[in-house]
């Protein structure tokens, strides 16, 4: 028998508790969130464990192993970043809507849509470190802060968005 899914919850709640997410952040670490970071420190504890000579040579990646215990993948956002997404799996499972999909729309093919959501990904975390931030470190934690900057990323982001979309919106308009 399958599953029913359930009702999304009311985006305003659903933005009251990312609010309240985000002041335990502050209030327990001293920091507000960030999932860029996250990626950062598996592609440099990677680099390190692939060439351990290079990642010590080097001064970027060097630096990184030097501090604390000298291992990148022990940084809080990793372990943000892998409770975000058990959070993801078991919401999905509890609200009946796991399982593995692509959503495209009717004018694009399935491979189209893998090989633009993997451009955008890249595009977007080259961005994020360029700016030094994503979406929940950069803006949201630097809006929190009441950050000029947090405010121009988030300006930047969704405006960079609303505008691209313009041009892509007729691959998911039937």
């Amino acid at each position: 028998m399958e599953q029913k899914p359930k009702p999304y919850m009311n985006p305003y709640l659903a933005g009251f508790l990312l609010g309240m997410v985000l002041l335990a952040s502050f209030f327990i670490t001293g920091r507000g969130l960030g999932a860029s970071g996250a990626a950062k420190s598996v592609v440099i504890e990677s680099i390190g464990r692939i060439s351990p000579e290079y990642a010590q040579k080097h001064p970027f990646y060097a630096s990184f192993f030097a501090t604390g215990d000298g291992r990148p993948m022990k940084n809080w956002l990793v372990y943000l970043t892998l409770g975000v997404l058990g959070g993801a799996f078991f919401s999905g499972f509890m609200s009946g809507r796991a399982g593995l999909k692509i959503d495209k729309g009717p004018r694009i093919s399935v491979s189209t849509r893998l090989i633009m959501a993997a451009a955008g990904g890249f595009l977007f975390g080259l961005g994020s470190q360029f700016g030094r931030g994503c979406t929940s470190g950069a803006a949201l934690s630097g809006m929190a802060t009441l950050s000029t900057a947090g405010f121009l990323t988030m300006i930047a982001i969704f405006g960079t968005g609303y505008v691209i979309a313009y041009f892509f919106r007729k691959l998911w308009i039937s």
